[in-house]
């Protein structure tokens, strides 16, 4: 880099720029003075090869190689700032208790750990001194844009890095943050105490404020976010969120609903959720787990707190701090202001299947540093089933003649009992023979293995293998090296466990001649749970459901010709 010669600044004052000092604006050797014209220059501004600027006014920045600035009212870094590191956000709770430092290398596995192990005081103080130290390395007095970066039409970029190839198209404001490569801010946006994440989008009068917007998320359509960790594959628009710790592929699409003080993963928010997290007590200090893969139907309610099994369908208003954690694939159905839980019926269903199968098919991103298992059949949720099995098989045996029974503030009826503990059944079966199907023994996975497992925001984890982790690694740096690490061998941390599993069934040590009739068993249970799913589906896009297609017709054939159309049915 270096200064402005005469000739140049002549060139540049006469294509209508002007600059505070001349003397500290600095350019590359090829600089090319055509390229900028109708600018004003303030402070100390780098400006390296093929930058084309029009019409704006820069600050304090350094402007990467082929970059385009226009029309922009400030691009300005006006003190010093580490541009959205070192930002607290007030995640799960909103009253505080559960916050997370951000920085640009923060994943969803790392934020897991701070904000859900607050009993853990010396792993969140180490986390949150890496974040803070991380932030201090970071801050500037000159803002960067990256090479190949574009802003345009924008009004006010303040404190703002961006690497490369990063775009700004007509945000309102945007302000201490950092777009991570790829990342895109669009029209209309407000985006205050942020990072936006390889290959993020905010767009269309989105509002983010103190938020860490993850690997390939979107927000959109006037979607509004405070205090909320947002990691990847989310797609959020028209709708709100608030202190929310959004795991992989939070989805919500309608204007209605809000996502509110709690904990969601692989979630589908139907319109009008909503949940409540102040009982106007002690303030708004509820909060509720929804585990992965649960669903809100239309105008799906949950009073804060309140937590559920994973791939629970929540359907109607439930007020009453339900907890359902020990049975997943549940259906919890609100009627005439009871909370009735159907345990396992959701193994039915095509729907579960499909969610399960569709989000590995859209995980496109380029930068995976938030680790997702996408394993259908895995020890975390095969182990609920276990415990859920024993679970119901107790609590009908201790019924005696009662035809329901209460369960953590909610209603447990005796055939729905019975139904679901076959369906828990036939799911133990085909995991394990999944499992001891795949992977192999492996000395590191055997000294691991445990009943209890975790869903680390998106990643399946053995709980003993992670205390050792926790126990042993410095920072957070080095247990997400060795998050990867399990990631790599999880194939045989599965199988050991199920080999376990399978002996404890059995009563005795498994052996091969065990885990190869638990394979086949596994395969038929699989297939006929399949043949299940299917006959939904299958009722699904069924002559029942072609009501309202052949609308000017009282032909029946016609009006099935017409929903076999539209769904590319034969």
């Amino acid at each position: 880099m270096q200064r402005l010669t005469e000739q140049q600044i002549t060139l540049l004052t006469a294509a209508a720029n002007s600059a505070e000092s001349w003397q500290t604006i600095l350019v590359a050797e090829d600089f090319d003075t055509t390229k900028v014209r109708g600018c004003r220059f303030e402070g100390v501004v780098e400006i390296e090869s093929g930058v084309t600027l029009i019409d704006s006014t820069i600050r304090n920045y350094h402007i990467g190689a082929n970059s385009h600035i226009e029309a922009v009212t400030r691009l300005e870094c006006r003190e010093a700032s580490s541009f959205g590191n070192g930002v607290g956000v007030a995640t799960v709770n909103e009253n505080g208790g559960r916050e997370v430092i951000i920085y640009n290398e923060l994943t969803a596995q790392a934020a897991y750990i701070v904000a859900m192990y607050r009993h853990r005081a010396d792993i969140v103080e180490a986390s949150n001194s890496f974040a803070r130290h991380y932030a201090l390395l970071v801050r500037k007095n000159i803002g960067t844009i990256g090479c190949g970066c574009k802003i345009i039409g924008a009004k006010f970029v303040r404190e703002v890095n961006m690497e490369a190839n990063t775009t700004i198209d007509g945000a309102s404001l945007v302000q201490n943050g950092t777009l991570l490569s790829g990342a895109y801010i669009g029209v209309d946006v407000k985006a205050v105490d942020f990072i936006a994440a390889q290959n993020s989008t905010i767009d269309l009068g989105a509002i983010v404020d103190r938020c860490f917007i993850g690997e390939d998320s979107t927000l959109a359509k006037g979607f509004s976010a405070v205090n909320s960790l947002i990691f990847a594959g989310a797609h959020l628009e028209n709708g709100e969120c608030c202190a929310i710790f959004a795991g992989p592929y939070v989805v919500s699409h309608h204007k209605s609903s809000l996502l509110i003080a709690g904990m969601f993963s692989f979630l589908n928010a139907g319109s009008g959720t909503n949940q409540s997290n102040h009982l106007f007590k002690g303030g708004a200090i509820h909060q509720s787990v929804h585990r992965r893969g649960c669903k809100f139907g239309s105008n799906g309610y949950v009073m804060n707190p309140a937590a559920e099994g994973e791939y629970t369908t929540i359907l109607g208003r439930h007020t009453k701090h339900h907890d359902t954690s020990a049975f997943p694939f549940s259906y919890l159905i609100e009627n005439q202001g009871v909370s009735t839980l159907l345990p396992g019926f959701a193994l039915r269903s095509y729907g579960i299947v499909r969610d399960i199968e569709k989000w590995r098919t859209r995980d496109n991103r380029k930068v995976r540093r938030d680790i997702i298992s996408y394993n259908e059949y895995n020890p975390y949720i095969t182990s609920k089933v276990m415990r859920a099995i024993e679970l119901l098989e107790r609590q009908i045996a201790e019924a005696g003649q009662s035809e329901q029974w209460h369960y953590n503030n909610t209603t447990i009826k005796r055939g729905a009992a019975q139904r679901g503990l076959a369906l828990y059944k036939s799911y133990l079966t085909a995991a394990l023979g999944a499992m001891l199907s795949t992977g192999e023994a492996d000395m590191m996975a055997m000294s691991s293995v445990t009943e209890r497992w975790v869903d680390l925001a998106g990643q399946y984890v053995s709980t003993e293998w992670l205390e050792r982790v926790l126990e042993s690694c410095g920072s957070v740096a080095d247990i997400g090296t060795v998050l990867l690490e399990h990631h790599k061998l999880y194939d045989n941390f599965a199988y050991s466990w199920a080999v376990s599993a399978l002996s404890k069934l059995l009563g005795r040590v498994a052996e091969i001649e065990d885990i190869t009739a638990a394979i086949a068993a596994g395969r038929e249970a699989h297939n006929a749970m399949r043949t299940t799913t299917e006959a939904d589906r299958l009722a699904d896009i069924g002559p029942l459901m072609s009501v309202g297609y052949g609308t000017d017709s009282d032909d029946e054939a016609i009006r099935w010709a017409d929903f076999c159309a539209v769904h590319g049915l034969e």
